[in-house]
């Protein structure tokens, strides 16, 4: 009786409905939000200043970046650029120095004096007392004998031809000379050790 009952029955539905694929596109409210942000930006970056406001940002040139253009071939090292790489932290770009802490270079009477003597400061150094245009110094500066000796020549003929300074230039023959003259491994002591080598001077 029972099996008669089950085959008039109607199967149940064990599963739900097979998964069905819909195409569901973008709602048009941020379609819209997206083109404007695209048209926004490439507009902003086709019709602004190429370098920005001048008040902000790094307003540097790619020149400037590049840093200074390599010398001529054949024309030696660049006094300048030695002289703003190895002296301008103490005596400042405009040869200056600073008041009562680093002596000038403009307007020096050892810089503009004979030039065995500012070989011998670039060679050798000096710590102690040195009287600049009536002001008196006391501290140290460094030797730079590690520079060669041309690279030392155009930095000596850089500060002695530049601001108020009308000095010769120097060769670097007079540095070999001074090399093998003095080979002395420890800076002057002071304007009057600096007075006695300028005496000895032919």
């Amino acid at each position: 009786m029972s099996n008669e009952t089950d085959q008039h029955r109607p199967p149940q539905e064990r599963e739900n409905a097979e998964p069905d694929e819909v195409r569901r596109p973008m709602p048009l409210i941020v379609a819209a939000v997206a083109a404007s942000m695209v048209l926004f930006g490439a507009g902003y970056i086709l019709l602004s200043d190429p370098f920005g406001t001048p008040g902000l940002g790094d307003r540097r040139t790619v020149a400037e970046l590049s840093g200074p253009a390599p010398s001529a071939r054949g024309s030696g090292p660049d006094g300048k650029q030695l002289f703003t790489a190895n002296c301008v932290a103490c005596h400042q770009a405009t040869g200056k120095g600073l008041p009562g802490v680093f002596p000038p270079l403009d307007g020096s009477e050892w810089v503009a004096g004979h030039p065995r003597t500012v070989v011998n400061i670039l060679l050798h150094g000096i710590a102690g007392e040195l009287e600049v245009a009536g002001t008196v110094y006391k501290g140290a500066m460094p030797a730079f004998n590690q520079l060669s000796d041309q690279e030392l020549a155009a930095l000596a003929t850089f500060i002695r031809s530049n601001w108020s300074n009308k000095a010769e230039p120097i060769k670097p023959d007079l540095f070999e000379q001074e090399r093998k003259a003095n080979p002395r491994t420890t800076p002057f002591a002071g304007g009057e050790e600096l007075k006695a080598l300028a005496a000895k001077t032919p």
